[in-house]
């Protein structure tokens, strides 16, 4: 790793650590100790690391005198990085702060935050973008992560999240591999890939998938053999889906394993397809439609492209002035919707209306488009003041249950759990919701929606502490995503099982560990509805509810959550005026699956600056979630339990 800022130091933690100068030459750290405080730092990411606990973690036994030892390992530390530094005037790489040290250094300083960089980055570009950013990548690895401290206590989460992403990338860049049809060159790096780590069932897949395509197809049922045997024998478990389902499709032979085949098939019908059905027309637009679903639930570029077409879609149907067609048009695109803000207002705004307008027009009888255009807009006007889609959400229920239409009612429930926010402390009604969408999907196959009642499940449960129940509902929509290739599902369950760890109370740096390498599979989701601004504001949660300053960079995007995070940041600051300024302005939050969460950050708040005015509204919103655990419904982060925020605002009032 050599490509750094000019005249500074360039670390190496993936492997020995190890500092470059601007020369590109090697860095004399001294002893192991003093590149222990280096690598402690480093593993810190800029925050402050308060001098008793670099003692504690350089020393098992402390021995008379450490502190001034320590001192001294940073001084030495500090003459080597920065050899030509004046005399008296302030170090620029490990700074001092209060009664700690951090490192500071840009994001391209350090080969790990290079390397996470260049994997968020993969996660949303093209395959051939990706094999040459995770090549990249992966070419900073010396060795393990931090090798010289395995058996650090300090140096152990970091190294295991350092580890699982690297594991990843590895399989993401074999996926790439094959993607761009270089079989061949992807399976002797997948082979070493399994034998180094047996347990990887997406690495046994993917070499299988690379032996098959290479019509190998004995050797790829070998393969998923010898990966039951081991999993068998080793860990008393059978494969997964994942695996099955690979085996038994290899066993016939389908179609959909060869990539070519596939292109070649999709291409001649839609050649096809084109030739036939002029543009324009209205099958050409209801099939469009089908297109534009199936794209979306594909999740990334997909999903985008989806949203970016289907406004001129609804357009084009309204401008040829028939209602019933238009009312196809948007109401068949029954994409299941699992997060209460919308990934682009604007255009929501616009399909309501649309809606609307068709519904106005729409003769009498026609209950089943009715009911889906009312659907529509109850999943449209997601997260608005005033719940205008509550009461469409009801009557689409309604209609749909009296025609006996699974897909319909399917539907229609999705509409009304995105309107299950109107007050706060409605996990139970949820978790009802979600239960009916499992029990009438699996009797219909109706996958996406059975991986959307299991996810409503897992949020509204884990608002309600039962994160066992919660856990089993995460494990089968994996299954079920896995086997239906419904990737989106997995943003969320990851996040949950952060999430669950941080409900336990867990400690806090490792709790934001855990949300940032759950943030590297939001870039490329397609979903800036859930991406923008929930890793700090996760983070935030995290350090509100534990008592921690609210320290965040300058460049924080706090997104739509800024107006809740400003009163915080300004406290941690020491302005005090200025936080009960910023409290007095907090407007209420959205109804929506973080309205707990926001609601107890405005009570900690407003006890903060002695608002008792704005404690009295915090009050009377989460007298209702009095039994929930405050964010943990939206399986994404969380405050604390409710009941702990209303006994801080009952002592202050």
């Amino acid at each position: 790793m050599r490509d750094h800022t000019v005249g500074s130091p360039v670390f190496g933690v993936l492997g020995p650590v190890v500092g470059w100068n601007n020369s590109g030459d090697l860095i004399d750290l001294k002893g192991p100790r003093h590149r222990a405080v280096l690598a402690r730092l480093i593993v810190a990411r800029g925050r402050v690391v308060p001098v008793d606990v670099i003692v504690d973690d350089l020393w098992v036994d402390r021995p008379a005198g450490a502190t001034s030892a320590l001192r001294t390992f940073v001084s030495a530390l500090r003459r080597a990085l920065e050899p030509g530094r004046p005399p008296r005037t302030k170090p620029k790489v490990i700074v001092t702060e209060g009664r700690g040290y951090a490192i500071q250094a840009a994001p391209e300083a350090v080969d790990a935050w290079k390397f996470e960089s260049l994997v968020r980055e993969a996660a949303d570009s093209s395959p051939a973008q990706t094999l040459e950013l995770l090549r990249t990548a992966l070419e900073l690895w010396r060795g393990p992560a931090y090798a010289d401290y395995t058996e650090e206590p300090w140096a152990r989460s970091e190294r295991s999240r350092l580890e699982e992403l690297h594991l990843t990338a590895v399989e993401r860049l074999a996926s790439a591999q094959l993607d761009l049809g270089q079989t061949t060159e992807a399976i002797p790096d997948l082979d070493a890939h399994v034998t180094e780590h047996p347990w990887r069932e997406d690495g046994w897949r993917l070499l299988a998938l690379a032996l098959y395509r290479s019509d190998r197809q004995g050797d790829a049922l070998a393969v998923l053999r010898r990966a039951r045997k081991l999993l068998a024998e080793e860990l008393g478990i059978d494969p997964g889906p994942r695996l099955t389902d690979l085996e038994s499709d290899i066993l016939r032979r389908e179609g959909h394993l060869d990539t070519g085949a596939a292109e070649q098939i999709f291409s001649q019908v839609s050649a096809a397809y084109d030739r036939t059905v002029a543009a324009g027309s209205k099958s050409r637009l209801e099939s469009t439609v089908g297109l534009l679903r199936s794209l979306a639930v594909a999740g990334g570029s997909g999903l985008e492209t989806a949203r970016n077409q289907r406004l001129a879609i609804i357009s084009a149907a309204e401008q040829l002035d028939d209602v019933e067609l238009t009312a196809r048009i948007i109401g068949n695109y029954d994409v299941p919707a699992i997060w209460t803000r919308s990934d682009d207002p604007g255009q929501a705004a616009q399909i309501v209306e649309a809606a609307q307008r068709t519904i106005d027009r729409l003769p009498d009888g026609n209950d089943l488009a009715r009911a889906r255009l009312l659907a529509t807009i109850a999943l449209e006007s997601r997260g608005l003041a005033g719940d205008p889609g509550l009461e469409p959400a009801r009557a689409a229920v309604q209609i749909a249950r009296s025609l006996d239409d699974p897909g319909l009612l399917a539907f229609t429930l999705n509409g009304l759990f995105i309107q299950s926010f109107w007050r706060t402390g409605l996990a139970p009604e949820r978790d009802a919701i979600g239960g009916e969408l499992i029990t009438l999907s699996a009797r219909h196959d109706l996958a996406t929606f059975e991986i959307l009642g299991h996810l409503v499940r897992m949020q509204a449960l884990g608002a309600l502490g039962q994160f066992d129940a919660a856990e089993q509902h995460a494990d089968a929509v994996d299954r079920l995503a896995g086997r239906h290739e419904r990737p989106l599902a997995a943003v969320f369950t990851t996040w949950f099982r952060a999430m669950r760890i941080a409900a336990t109370g867990a400690d806090v740096s490792h709790c934001e560990e855990l949300y940032e390498a759950a943030a590297v599979c939001l870039p490329g989701s397609g979903m800036p509805g859930l991406e923008d601004g929930i890793l700090p504001l996760a983070i935030l949660a995290l350090r509100v509810w534990h008592g921690v300053p609210a320290a965040f960079d300058a460049d924080t995007n706090w997104g739509q959550y800024e107006p809740w995070a400003r009163p915080h940041l300004l406290l941690a600051q020491g302005k005090v005026n200025e936080a009960a300024e910023a409290v007095r302005a907090l407007p209420n939050p959205p109804n929506d699956l973080l309205s707990e969460a926001l609601w107890c950050l405005i009570a900690a708040a407003s006890v903060a600056v002695g608002d008792r005015q704005v404690m009295e509204r915090a009050r009377a919103a989460l007298m209702s979630a009095e039994d929930e655990i405050a964010g943990a419904g939206s399986g994404m982060l969380t405050v604390g339990r409710v009941s702990d925020h209303l006994a801080g605002l009952n002592e202050h009032t």
